[in-house]
């Protein structure tokens, strides 16, 4: 039985991206979750779901996971579970990403305690509840992993990605120009060589 690619999307994506990662890795399977959730733990749970099935079956698990995919999966109970990551673009400190969102929109804790929910210009509601969820459950996070972070990632930043590399043991790769989203041409055959472990010296840095 081979073993399973399970591949985890970010926010707008689909399990229909796992297509692309089919041709690289040859000998697995690779399969896309398409969770209904949105939050850190109905998601953590659907994520933990498809895992147990797996494992049920005997398979051997890697994963691949993007953007707030990668904050799920941390949060999902299922770093025992997994035999090797690739974090593209991960959201790796969502705490420090509200209260940054908190900031653009000017709301205080103590507003957003009393609200519950308060809806931002930018399109995102922030949540009291989402908030100390993230607060109450650190990232624990053991799983032999490497990381993808473009130079120009307006989300998390260099500083932050970095951090949690290191407490992590992970190895980060940056790319030069690359974005949040991996999107363009350049960008996905960069992606594909970090994949197949190939060396980017000339666009990307590797960091232990």
């Amino acid at each position: 039985m081979k073993d399973v690619v399970l591949y985890i999307h970010g926010k707008g994506g689909s399990a229909a991206e796992s297509e692309h990662y089919n041709p690289l890795f040859p000998d697995c399977e690779v399969t896309g979750l398409e969770y209904q959730t949105f939050t850190p733990w109905e998601t953590g749970a659907e994520i933990r779901e498809a895992v147990e099935k797996l494992k049920a079956e005997g398979r051997k698990i890697r994963l691949i996971a993007n953007s707030i995919g990668a904050f799920f999966s941390m949060n999902a109970g299922i770093e025992k579970d997994i035999q090797q990551a690739w974090f593209i673009s991960p959201v790796v400190d969502m705490e420090k990403l509200i209260t940054g969102m908190m900031q653009w929109a000017n709301v205080t804790e103590a507003e957003l305690q009393a609200k519950g929910t308060v809806p931002t210009a930018f399109g995102e509601d922030l949540s009291w509840k989402y908030l100390c969820y993230v607060r109450e459950h650190p990232v624990s996070w053991t799983v032999p992993t490497q990381i993808l972070y473009g130079s120009r990632d307006s989300l998390v930043a260099y500083e932050t990605i970095t951090a949690f590399a290191e407490r992590h043991k992970a190895m980060l790769t940056v790319m030069d120009g690359g974005e949040h989203w991996f999107h363009t041409e350049e960008q996905m055959r960069f992606l594909d060589s970090w994949i197949r472990g190939e060396k980017q010296d000339r666009d990307g840095a590797g960091i232990p």
